[in-house]
């Protein structure tokens, strides 16, 4: 698990093809006696293994699955890319509970200046964005933002200069692909829902008893 709290920016050194798959080389400065072999580390929000440890970079395989779920297909060399990793039980929970598996990948529609941040639009299909809800959470490109408002495929961000300064936003302009993971709770409440719905059994928090309470 992550939080969205971005470590490090780091840089592609190289992302070499293997038939279906890959092998991503990436320079950081996480110093390499902290890096594990076998350990977790998000990658644009997606959760890689590493497998390689040099002086100043780190090697990661990433599956077919992957590169056909997220924009890591897209890296090329020297791209900044946000690096986090796996949060230790006696972190601080400074953003959200990210999970590192990307649900899929969204568009920069909009961004403009206001006051003293940046607003963003970004468009996904109604598929994932019907887990989005105003005032919660999101992980773009592994970044955990709070949603401002949402209105069909598109949300709005309000993205403060620190965090356009330490990580990839600030680069990102209007047709910028990226990669979003809800927020996890809203789909396994969706799941749950679903399951009592096919065994009939409506009895306690069914949809029922939700949308008369007001929360659909």
């Amino acid at each position: 698990m992550f939080t969205g709290l971005i470590e490090d920016l780091g840089t592609v050194r190289e992302l070499r093809r293997s038939g279906a798959s890959a092998r991503l080389a990436v320079a950081t400065a996480i110093p390499a006696a902290d890096l594990v072999l076998g350990e977790s580390i998000a990658v644009n929000g997606v959760c890689l293994t590493v497998v390689t440890i040099g002086s100043d970079f780190f090697v990661a395989d990433v599956s077919p699955e992957t590169l056909d779920c997220s924009t890591l297909g897209q890296l090329t060399a020297d791209r900044r890319v946000n690096l986090e990793r796996a949060l230790r039980l006696s972190d601080r929970l400074g953003g959200h509970l990210v999970s590192g598996h990307i649900d899929g990948i969204g568009e920069v529609a909009g961004r403009v200046r206001d006051g003293n941040a940046e607003r963003f639009t970004i468009r996904a299909a109604t598929s994932l964005t019907r887990y989005v809800v105003d005032k919660g959470s999101i992980a773009v490109d592994g970044i955990s933002l709070t949603v401002n408002q949402v209105q069909g495929d598109r949300f709005e961000l309000a993205v403060i200069p620190h965090t356009l300064e330490v990580t990839t936003l600030g680069g990102r302009r209007v047709g910028s692909a990226v990669n979003l993971e809800v927020d996890l709770i809203g789909k396994y409440v969706e799941r749950l829902l679903g399951l009592r719905q096919e065994s009939g059994n409506e009895r306690g928090l069914g949809l029922e008893t939700l949308a008369k309470h007001g929360f659909l």
